[in-house]
């Protein structure tokens, strides 16, 4: 379908079965997030919120809801778009099946974004406050746009065609926020937008930039992917949506969608920043209150049957998840082609992406030699930790694709438990210290400032794992409740963190009394605030290992040495996956909120049989 608007799309959705409507009024702050969370979590339809309080314009949710929707959403597209970026990064593939991918190129040609001045006409003026003001979680700074899509230029080459179309969210108040007129701009390292306003700073000039929101679906799936070089955001929507992009600038130069349903427009000054912040975000933690970029408001448009768009972010799963698994569906091989000898990677979403990557490559630096050890697969390590936002990832598990030709990045145990089968932790652990990680990541010692480690295995299993612990298995005070979490790791309950000092003295408690058990076949321990609770699934146990823990500082071995700067251990590899007191707090929902959806869902409520 080549929707020409976010309305003719939820017209599509409705008609097929997709979408329900919610008459009633509904409160933005809180209650439109819990019904989105919880239709979500049924696997539920996109909904369409016609009554918020305190605005105008409805609200739309949950369109990327499940992979099954997305695909259906871009059904007549989505294989040309699959061709036209294996072309991009495989140009060749043209030359040597040039009928097959004739269309693709076609397809790029025909989606150049297309000016269209007199669209001006078909907007009207509005106000920030007159927004849905849509807050997600409870401790949230204020409202916040979670669906937008962020249009900025380079000053040295402006135009659309090298502009950079970003997913970057915005606070419009709260804080210290002069209402109507300033709002918050949000975006993390190693996005398109900083290079922006770095070269605008430099001008010490503003920066312009204008924030579509809605408008057909294919704009904000622009937003979000990882698009080879040269490829435009705007001319992937049009050739994803079959409909060119179309735009034009307004009076004061700013460069306006004519398919939005919203467009903010405003000016980012060098050096003006206020507090932005906290917001629940996809980690499952607040990200905290931090200075970032004041966007000083122009004007606010919208069409006359505008329909706000926004979705709401925490513990994976969320609608993000399915955003990641259609990209996936889109690029497939794009980034391996990309790292000689990658054979894939994936940022594991239930640990919350960046924390945790798993990847496979080729090993054969010596093909010669019986035995194979990681060497070719850490030179791939290095070539993805310096990947774009890969380079954010906090842990990565690397295997050889030799060792098993059916291994699956995807397979979360299964990939674990293949690793842990094959690694020797006196050689295979390669930390990384003070760099850089995910903003959002609060493990570390400082905004985007922790540690990285690579875990890295091939060649023979070593080890089988086991699926029960050693009997007469004894723990130092403090220490409870071990639960086997799957084959090879278990859990382990300790009193919560105080400091690093006490850490330590814990930590060489607990060594001397493990270090004359076999535990051979348990070679990852988790030491963590609530066992039951971390062994309980797999989700579980990615998520608080890897979002509570920073490699260098929470990595611990039994039996753990240093010989020439290199650290291991010759026996079990312990992970502290505690909260610490200088961790976000985690994202809870409020009980009357959850009261009054409960109310919703009984027979004759708007949400019966839904959730």
């Amino acid at each position: 379908m080549a929707y020409k608007s976010l309305a003719e799309c939820v017209s599509d959705l409705e008609k097929h079965g997709h979408l329900i409507r919610i008459k009633e009024e509904v409160d933005p702050y809180l209650e439109m997030a819990a019904i989105h969370l919880r239709i979500y979590e049924n696997n539920g339809p996109a909904i369409l919120f016609e009554n918020v309080k305190g605005s105008p314009f409805p609200a739309v949710s949950n369109l990327f809801g499940t992979l099954e929707r997305s695909k259906f959403i871009f059904r007549d597209t989505l294989p040309k778009v699959q061709q036209l970026v294996s072309l991009r990064n495989d140009p060749m593939k043209a030359l040597k099946n040039p009928f097959k991918y004739v269309g693709s190129a076609m397809s790029a040609l025909s989606a150049l974004p297309l000016k269209t001045p007199s669209a001006k006409n078909n907007f009207l003026k509005t106000s920030i406050s007159k927004l849905p003001q849509i807050v997600n979680w409870p401790m949230d700074g204020g409202p916040f746009v979670t669906m937008p899509q962020v249009y900025t230029e380079d000053v040295d080459k402006p135009g659309v065609l090298n502009a950079n179309l970003g997913m970057y969210r915005i606070q419009l108040g709260g804080n210290e926020y002069v209402q109507d007129k300033e709002i918050g701009l949000h975006y993390q390292i190693h996005r398109g937008i900083g290079v922006h306003q770095s070269k605008a700073n430099a001008l010490g000039i503003p920066l312009k930039v204008s924030i579509f929101v809605g408008g057909p679906p294919s704009h904000p799936l622009a937003a979000v992917m990882p698009l080879p070089e040269g490829l435009s955001e705007m001319t992937f929507a049009g050739a994803l949506g079959d409909r060119r992009f179309r735009y034009f600038y307004d009076d004061e130069g700013f460069c306006i969608s004519a398919d939005a349903d919203f467009i903010i427009t405003g000016t980012v000054h060098p050096n003006e920043n206020k507090p932005e912040g906290p917001f629940g975000d996809h980690l499952g933690y607040y990200s905290l209150t931090h200075p970032f970029p004041l966007m000083k408001v122009h004007n606010v448009y919208h069409k006359k049957d505008a329909i706000w768009s926004f979705t709401v972010v925490g513990r994976p799963p969320q609608e993000d998840t399915s955003f990641g698994a259609l990209i996936h569906e889109i690029t497939g091989s794009a980034i391996p082609q990309e790292i000689h000898g990658l054979k894939e990677v994936h940022a594991v979403d239930a640990a919350g992406v960046h924390p945790l990557l798993f990847a496979i490559g080729s090993e054969r630096y010596t093909p010669y030699l019986k035995e194979r050890r990681p060497q070719e697969i850490l030179t791939i390590a290095n070539h993805i930790l310096g990947k774009n936002q890969l380079s954010l990832a906090k842990y990565l598990f690397i295997a050889a694709k030799e060792d098993d030709e059916n291994l699956s990045t995807h397979n979360i145990e299964h990939f674990l438990q293949h690793v842990l089968e094959r690694i020797d932790f006196k050689t295979d652990l390669h930390f990384y210290t003070n760099t850089t990680i995910d903003t959002l990541d609060y493990s570390g010692d400082g905004l985007n400032s922790g540690s990285k480690v690579v875990v890295a295995a091939a060649g023979e299993k070593k080890r089988t794992l086991w699926d029960k612990l050693p009997e007469n298995l004894n723990f130092p005070d403090g220490f409870t409740n071990p639960q086997i979490a799957i084959s090879g790791i278990f859990t382990l309950q300790a009193k919560p963190y105080k400091n690093a000092e006490k850490t330590a003295a814990e930590i060489a408690s607990l060594n001397i009394s493990l270090m004359d058990f076999d535990l051979s076949g348990l070679p990852l321990i988790i030491l963590c605030d609530d066992s039951s609770f971390t062994a309980q699934n797999i989700n579980n146990l990615v998520w608080v290992t890897f979002t509570r823990s920073n490699p260098a500082a929470d990595i611990y071995g039994i039996n753990d040495f240093t010989n020439n700067k290199h650290w291991g251990c010759k026996g079990s590899l312990i992970i502290d996956a505690r909260k610490k007191p200088h961790h976000a707090p985690e994202l809870i929902k409020n009980e009357a909120v959850e009261q009054k959806i409960d109310e919703m869902k009984k027979e004759g409520g708007s949400l019966f049989g839904l959730i």
